[in-house]
């Protein structure tokens, strides 16, 4: 984890969450709005809302943070075992998939190139 990150998710921590919380403690990170636990499908709704707020019209789905995350990573030279244990796939194989978007990806920006 990144250093903002971490600097992010203890913010979060000691104040929203806390707030949310009030004087009940739990073992859960995330809370909604009325200090319970936040489901799947309030992560879901959380995330479309979010979306739409920065003027996405497509839908985006949990999965698509954890698909942008990985490409990222292999984007900027993660090592791909690196990336494999952090999705927590079992197969090389499956993570590998985000290499060919990467490839996918650098074929069309290439192909965009006026020397290409």
């Amino acid at each position: 984890m990144g250093e903002r990150a971490r600097e992010a998710l203890a913010s979060y921590v000691c104040g929203a969450r806390q707030k949310l919380l009030g004087t009940r403690h739990s073992m859960d990170l995330f809370r909604h709005t009325r200090g319970g636990r936040m489901t799947r499908q309030g992560f879901w709704k959380l995330l479309a809302r979010h979306a739409r707020a920065a003027g996405i019209e497509q839908r985006v789905y949990p999965h698509t943070l954890r698909h942008s995350f990985a490409t990222h990573l292999l984007e900027r030279g993660a090592d791909l075992r690196a990336v494999q244990a952090m999705l927590g796939h079992a197969d090389i194989g499956t993570t590998q998939i985000y290499t060919h978007v990467d490839r996918e990806r650098l074929k069309a920006v290439i192909a965009k190139h006026p020397r290409a």
